[in-house]
């Protein structure tokens, strides 16, 4: 199985403010879309409740220290990244996409084989960051770049990377 993490970030890494992402790209959002259909998403629970619903179409798993958390919506409660990845392992999954926050990102950077990064040309006010990641140990599969337009307030360009198998260190 594929553990693939897919995020947004400004210049400095931002990645969101308050729980909210701090810009609106409907091109950006219609890729996130396309990527994950059909597929699980693992999200912190601070992640979750900033979307207010699960994702339809795909397998909502939702990580929570509160062995009590019960969001009462068809979603997949798990107390840790494992047992995430095992629940998506065992539901017969290709590709799995960890969705978010900045915590879940760095716990899971380190087991990604895969990352879909959309780059926005800004920098915001942030108070959640993506980690940062050794550019030697990925390898860049595709990159598409997107100007500012009517409905677009920021230029960005999404990039597809894959782990280069051939460096070990993190």
């Amino acid at each position: 199985m594929l553990i693939s993490i897919i995020a947004a970030m400004d210049e400095k890494r931002g990645i969101g403010f308050e729980n909210r992402l701090p810009w609106n790209l409907p091109d950006d959002l219609r890729h996130f879309k396309t990527t994950t259909l059909g597929h699980h998403l693992i999200m912190g629970r601070k992640t979750y409740l900033s979307l207010g619903r699960p994702l339809p179409k795909r397998t909502n798993i939702i990580l929570s220290q509160n062995p009590s958390y019960n969001p009462q919506t068809d979603v997949i409660i798990a107390h840790s990244l494992g047992e995430a990845l095992l629940i998506a392992q065992n539901n017969k999954e290709t590709e799995v996409f960890i969705t978010g926050g900045a915590s879940i990102y760095r716990q899971s950077l380190p087991l990604a084989n895969r990352l879909y990064l959309t780059l926005v040309h800004t920098q915001t006010k942030a108070d959640a960051f993506f980690p940062q990641i050794n550019p030697h140990n990925w390898v860049e599969e595709h990159s598409t770049y997107h100007p500012a337009d009517k409905n677009h307030a920021f230029p960005f360009t999404i990039k597809s990377l894959k782990k280069n198998v051939t460096t070990l260190t993190m």
